[in-house]
């Protein structure tokens, strides 16, 4: 089955991609759009250690042999996607991200039906049936959120079938050998329970916690290196204080509140510490005060 879709790869060579045109393949007669990688700018710099779990759990030992399908699981904002998307991008794959929702249907995971300028059906590859055609990577982000009847969509991909059904197009997808998963979950309360047939398919879990004091420092400093460093080590000794507390606030708040105090600084010209607490109580709310120096 793969060598068939391997055979009548993409009709637009590079130069259409660079243009911008639609990428398309043909399987069984059917022509699929595919969709563009994602670009974004993301760099992991938390512990060495997640990563190179995330990266033995794609490895392929014998050709007999076929990849994992690991979970990120963490509290929202402990930096998931970044670990997947940086490591995939380190192997120099192209990377999908499929943001899941509770409105997720199966044909958003896989081909999608619409209606072109022409009043014919064309049919879409999702972000999750491209990165199988290509080889590439698909983060299935905050996965948690999405009904068992999507999950279900997904089951023969998830393990050694590594295919999906198309029913609207009607046709088989093989993934391509190169084909990589992830998904991220949020450890919270505001998600579906996985089903156990899912559950088995997506293993190993990856716990990312939030990080330690000089690790957090880092990632400011990485994604704010435009700001004061004593604006850095207020919000780190903020967070740090929080979590020792098991607080919900994680370093993606915390650049949010460096940033805002930032702006406030220069458009408001508030001393450092007043624009600092302001900051952070009306990005996070007063339940925060406790945290929040004064």
């Amino acid at each position: 089955m793969y060598n068939k879709i391997n055979d009548q790869q993409e009709k637009t060579g590079s130069g259409d991609e660079r243009a911008g045109k639609a990428r398309t393949v043909q399987i069984d007669g059917v022509t699929l759009h595919l969709s563009h990688p994602d670009d974004v700018p993301m760099k992991w710099v938390g512990l060495p250690e997640l990563k190179q779990q995330l990266l033995a759990s794609w490895i392929v030992l014998d050709k007999e042999d076929y990849p994992l399908n690991p979970r990120l699981l963490g509290k929202p904002g402990v930096g998931k996607t970044t670990l997947a998307y940086s490591t995939a991008r380190e192997l120099g794959k192209e990377v999908y991200i499929f943001q899941a929702t509770m409105d997720t249907r199966p044909e958003d995971l896989l081909v999608t039906p619409v209606i072109d300028s022409n009043q014919a059906i064309k049919y879409v590859a999702s972000p999750v049936v491209t990165a199988m055609i290509r080889g590439g990577v698909i983060i299935l982000d905050e996965g948690n959120r999405m009904s068992e009847k999507s999950w279900a969509s997904l089951a023969p991909l998830l393990d050694n079938r590594r295919y999906i059904e198309s029913i609207v197009a009607g046709i088989k997808i093989k993934a391509h050998p190169d084909f990589r998963f992830v998904a991220t979950m949020n450890d919270d309360a505001s998600t579906f329970e996985i089903p156990e047939y899912i559950h088995s398919r997506l293993q190993p879990q990856i716990y990312i916690d939030f990080p330690e004091r000089d690790d957090e420092l880092l990632i400011l400093k990485e994604n704010l290196p435009f700001l004061e460093i004593k604006i850095l080590e207020y919000v780190v000794d903020f967070l740090q204080k929080a979590h020792r507390k098991d607080e919900r606030y994680t370093v993606r708040d915390g650049i949010n509140i460096a940033r805002y105090a930032g702006k406030l600084m220069k458009s408001r010209k508030l001393p450092q510490k007043v624009a600092l607490r302001r900051a952070t109580l009306q990005i996070l709310g007063d339940e925060a005060s406790i945290y929040a120096p004064l």
